[in-house]
Formats: structure tokens, C-alpha cells, sequence
């Protein structure tokens, strides 16, 4: 009867660290809830993000750099984002960020173009120079409502 205690016991606490490992690994490969996140913030402007949302990738060079940590409408007229930016990873003062989407009609993310400066942004500055989403929709009717077929 001991031994099948110990049994039962060997068990549960392995399944138990099963579960937690696997917890803590969506956790830190998701960055759900804060626990995963680690690196800094900028912040950007742009006239229309086009569906990037909390999430989205920003990549640099086509590799991930970051991701975006929330995006808000600012004075009824514009969007600001919260980026963030992997440790290590550092991003020139004349830098630019671009909304661009990854395939025809795949997700959007962010571009960072990196500057030429010698400088380098610190933690909660601001990307100066943005590209806001290009809009197909806008484009083909502009296209077809100025009677060029």
C-alpha cells in the first residue's frame, strides 16, 4: 500500500511540473500578462496603422525586433503606438518606422529602417519619422472614380 503512496505521489508532483513548465513556456514565448516582456519602449505617430494592434511584430532587416505593446487614437486624429524593442537592438535617432504588411493581404507590422546617425534612441523616446499604412481600398477607388479604366 506504501508503495503505491509513492507511486501516486511521483506522479502527480511530474505531472504538476509538467503543467507549470508548460504555463510558464506559453508565458514567456507569447509574452502574455508582462512576464514575458523584457527590452524598452519608443513611441510613434502615425496618421493610420492600417489593423496593427498590441502584438503585432516590428521587424528590422526582415528579422523581429520587438513587438507592439498598445496602440491608442491621440487627439481624434492620429495613432499613437508603444513599441517594444528586444534588449541589444538599437535604433538610430534618424530612424524610420512604416507600416507594411507581410504578403498580399497578410498581417501588418512595423518597419523599422534603421538611420545613419551615430546616436541612438534612448527608452521612451519618440520614432520622429513615420509611414502611416497604405490603404488598397482608397487606392482602387481613386483609381476607378478618376475615369481611368
Amino acid at each position: 500500500m506504501q508503495a503505491y503512496r509513492k507511486v501516486e505521489i511521483s506522479v502527480g508532483l511530474f505531472v504538476f511540473l509538467g503543467l507549470l513548465s508548460i504555463g510558464w513556456l506559453a508565458l514567456k514565448i507569447g509574452q502574455v500578462g508582462g512576464l514575458g516582456e523584457s527590452g524598452y519602449t519608443l513611441t510613434a505617430d502615425f496618421d493610420d496603422v492600417g489593423g496593427v494592434r498590441k502584438g503585432s511584430d516590428i521587424m528590422m532587416a526582415g528579422v523581429i525586433i520587438g513587438r507592439v505593446d498598445s496602440v491608442a487614437l491621440a487627439n481624434n486624429d492620429h495613432a499613437t503606438m508603444v513599441l517594444r524593442i528586444h534588449d541589444g537592438v538599437k535604433i538610430a535617432e534618424d530612424s524610420f518606422a512604416s507600416v507594411r504588411t507581410k504578403g498580399i493581404i497578410g498581417d501588418r507590422y512595423i518597419r523599422i529602417t534603421q538611420g545613419s546617425e551615430d546616436t541612438f534612441l534612448e527608452p521612451g523616446n519618440e520614432i520622429e519619422e513615420t509611414e502611416s499604412a497604405i490603404n488598397i481600398e482608397d487606392l482602387i477607388s481613386k483609381y476607378i472614380f478618376s475615369g481611368k479604366e
